[in-house]
């Protein structure tokens, strides 16, 4: 399956924004971050040499504003705002903005703008990945997707667990980048899990196949979240 993926960027002089934006689009398989700004200045000089399809777009910054750079461009590329104030959106609904994020933005509220982005603008495009092709001792396997329990990560490779086992020759990061960001999930460092498979949790690990898998400190949060979202 080729899965189409859309150059983003994010403009914020917050350095938590930046983090929890990061975290949020690593998720997703059809965007791609092409570049990190903590200043419209340096923003607008690279949008305006630099093709991008979404922008994650903060409001309060020093020199220039967000509405002032959006002002300023005369491409103005798929804007989400990003900000703490709410004052702003309806003079910002004036440039196009697909959506108005108050932070902090939790991941549910990521995933309605990015498909509002996605099913506004690309509609014949944007297909929700159910299968992922990997190379299996040195030959390319496809896995359906709601067949995976948990993937983990083992040393320069990743166990993927499904209807059996297979041991990839990748990254976790890469395989997240392939699944749905809906139904998949980082809950470790070496762990995603597919969130319709759990049996039971608790606040520091998940059940899934008997397998009892722990929760990370820095990912509990957004875990804790998201099965709150889903009941």
């Amino acid at each position: 399956m080729i899965i189409t993926q859309y150059r983003c960027i994010i403009i914020d002089d917050e350095p938590a924004a930046h983090y929890v934006l990061v975290s949020h689009i690593e998720k997703n398989a059809n965007l791609k971050l092409v570049a990190q700004f903590y200043n419209a200045v340096d923003a607008l000089n690279y949008l305006r040499n630099n093709p991008v399809d979404l922008q994650f777009l903060d409001i309060d910054m020093p020199e220039i504003s967000g509405i002032e750079l959006l002002k300023s461009l005369s491409n103005v590329p798929k804007t989400i705002l990003t900000t703490a104030h709410s004052q702003y959106a309806l003079e910002s609904y004036d440039y196009g903005v697909i959506d108005y994020l108050l932070k902090p933005i939790s991941l549910t509220r990521f995933i309605k703008s990015t498909e509002r982005f996605l099913s506004l603008y690309h509609k014949d495009e944007y297909v929700e990945p159910t299968e992922i092709s990997v190379k299996v001792d040195g030959k390319s396997v496809t896995i359906v997707t709601e067949n995976i329990g948990y993937i983990q990560s083992y040393g320069n490779y990743v166990k993927i667990f499904a209807h059996k086992i297979y041991l990839v020759s990748t990254t976790t990061q890469v395989i997240l980048a392939g699944l749905s960001s809906r139904s998949f999930m980082r809950i470790h460092k070496s762990y995603i899990v597919n969130m319709d498979k759990i049996a039971a949790h608790t606040e520091s690990e998940v059940i899934i196949n008997n397998e009892r898998l722990p929760i990370g400190i820095t990912f509990k949060r957004e875990f804790l979240q998201r099965v709150q979202e889903k009941n």
